[in-house]
């Protein structure tokens, strides 16, 4: 029998989250429409994973976008802060600039490559101490 897998309001992420978005200057990033979850249980190899949430959601209910961070706490507790900072970052990535609750994949013809951004990002939070 499957294991269910429990999610958890993830309060130290978010306070986490926030402060890189700040320290970064990552303006399109509106975090009061993030909302940032710890799971137990996830069969994934996954330290974190982004969950948007398509436009047909959003017409139908009539609501703004908003995206999900989810922690999988077997993997992202035990790493270490830096870590922790480079997983939150790299899921920032997958959100586009005009924060629609579509993402953006790893992989897209034509375009600079996600980690190409995913390093930009980070040199905006970590100055190279």
């Amino acid at each position: 029998m499957a294991k269910d897998v429990v999610w958890v309001n993830a309060q130290d992420v978010r306070n986490k989250a926030e402060s890189l978005v700040k320290e970064g200057n990552f303006l399109w990033l509106d975090t009061e429409r993030i909302f940032f979850v710890r799971s137990y249980g996830a069969r994934t190899r996954a330290s974190a994973r982004i969950w948007g949430l398509p436009r047909i959601w959003q017409t139908v209910l009539n609501i703004k976008p908003y995206y999900i961070i989810e922690v999988v706490g077997e993997r992202y507790d035990k790493l270490s802060d830096s870590k922790k900072n480079d997983v939150l970052i790299h899921e920032f990535a997958h959100i586009p600039r005009n924060f629609s609750g579509a993402l953006v994949p790893h992989f897209k013809r034509g375009r600079r490559k996600f980690s190409d951004i995913v390093e930009v990002l980070k040199s905006r939070c970590f100055k190279r101490r």
